[in-house]
Order: structure tokens, then C-alpha cells, then sequence
């Protein structure tokens, strides 16, 4: 008997049932698993190989793990073989819609009223940035998360904060209060002068608009300063 030699069927010739595209329409998305959903964004093979087996060898390579494979960039993804970088960036954009709607579903559960939760969730952030950002967070009257915004970026030293565009922002999305949060790469977490001074600023500036601050938190990879817990506010 002569040797044979099997290559993967091309998706087209699957049965139908089978076909990732036509599973999602027939079945719905949720019979669908990782690798054919990713399937689906890659859309082409290679040779010997079809979109889901490049799929299996991407997912493979971060455990299947999807907020690991979130972390890849388009650099990244480019590195395996059949995947170019418009193949990539299709990747990378959807992951980051699925990133964006989880971060949209979690604000309304998002409580904001201790330094400490702040602090924990300001860390996807702001953690081991080299530069400094200002960021202002929204609240509803229950201290329920509305809106997370960075408001500038600046240098190693320093970053300008403009209280129009905080309140702006602010009323704009129903604020009864805010959050002042902005990092000190140096990790040093005393306030400067300009910081208190920003901060009594900003302050009056609320009380004429009837938003109240509720905190001004440095950050740091190594922890915060409470302008609140420290009695300033």
C-alpha cells in the first residue's frame, strides 16, 4: 500500500453545520468556541492549515486564555505565521470593543467611595506609567462610577489639569461629585504646592456648580495619598 499523505480540509468543504460562519447563523454565537470565533476574525488560512487551526496556535500560545491573548499587540500577533497585520489589527480592535463593553457594564456596579477602591481601580490605568495623566471620575448621587476620563498627560514632573473641561465633563453626564486622581511616576506621594492649589481650585469651582469633590488621589505603583482620608478636602 502506498503511503498517503492527509492536509486539513479547506472550512469550505466541512459540512455545513460545521462551518464556523454558518454555526453562528444557524446555532447562535454562544455554540461557537474560541478558536472558531477567532476563526471567523482571521477568515483565511494557510496552507495546511485552515483559519481555526491558526486560531488553535494563537490560543495555545497564551494557555487559552482570552484576557491573555488580549495582551498581544498587533507587533505580536504578526509573529505567527498567516497572520499579517490587517488580519492582526482585526483581532485587536474586537478584543478591545469585548475590553470596552466590559468596562461599560461594570461602571454602573463600580461603588467609588474609599481612597482604596479608588485606588484599585485606577490601577489598569495608571500603574508603571512613566509620565503623568490627570484623570477625573464622574459620580452618580449614590457614588455610583458614571464616566472615567483622563483629562491631560504631561511630562515626568508634571501635567496641566483644566477645571472648564473637568466641569464640562461633569455636567455634561449628571454629576453630583467627582474624583480628582493623577500619578506621581516618581513615586513620591506628598502633594506638591501646584497640587494643593489645583485641588482648593477646583474645589470652589464645585461649590458654585453644585458638584461636589469628593477626593483628590495621588497614585503611585507603590500606593496614594488621600487628600480626603488626610482631612484636606
Amino acid at each position: 500500500m502506498s503511503d498517503q499523505t492527509f492536509s486539513p480540509l479547506n472550512i469550505k468543504a466541512w459540512a455545513e453545520e460545521d462551518r464556523p460562519r454558518e454555526k453562528l447563523m444557524n446555532r447562535g454565537r454562544s455554540a461557537l468556541t474560541d478558536a472558531e470565533l477567532l476563526g471567523i476574525l482571521i477568515g483565511t488560512g494557510i496552507k495546511n492549515m485552515t483559519a481555526i487551526d491558526l486560531a488553535k496556535v494563537i490560543l495555545q500560545s497564551v494557555n487559552n486564555d482570552l484576557n491573555n491573548l488580549a495582551l498581544l499587540s498587533v507587533k505580536d500577533l504578526s509573529k505567527f505565521k498567516g497572520i499579517g497585520e490587517a488580519k492582526a489589527i482585526n483581532i485587536v480592535a474586537a478584543l478591545e470593543l469585548g475590553r470596552r463593553r466590559k468596562d461599560s457594564e461594570k461602571s454602573a456596579l463600580i461603588y467609588l467611595n474609599a481612597s482604596k477602591s479608588i485606588y484599585e481601580f485606577m490601577k489598569p490605568y495608571l500603574l508603571d506609567l512613566q509620565h503623568e495623566e490627570f484623570w477625573v471620575l464622574i459620580l452618580s448621587q449614590g457614588a455610583t462610577l458614571l464616566k472615567a476620563e483622563k483629562i491631560s498627560s504631561g511630562g515626568v514632573s508634571g501635567t496641566i489639569a483644566d477645571p472648564r473641561i473637568i466641569f464640562k465633563l461633569a455636567i455634561e453626564n449628571l454629576g453630583s461629585s467627582i474624583i480628582l486622581v493623577h500619578n506621581h511616576p516618581s513615586g513620591n506621594l506628598q502633594p506638591s504646592q501646584a497640587d494643593l492649589t489645583l485641588t482648593k481650585k477646583i474645589q470652589e469651582a464645585g461649590k458654585f456648580l453644585d458638584v461636589y469633590v469628593r477626593e483628590h488621589l495621588i497614585f503611585s505603583n507603590n500606593g496614594y495619598f488621600s487628600f480626603a482620608d488626610k482631612g484636606i478636602l
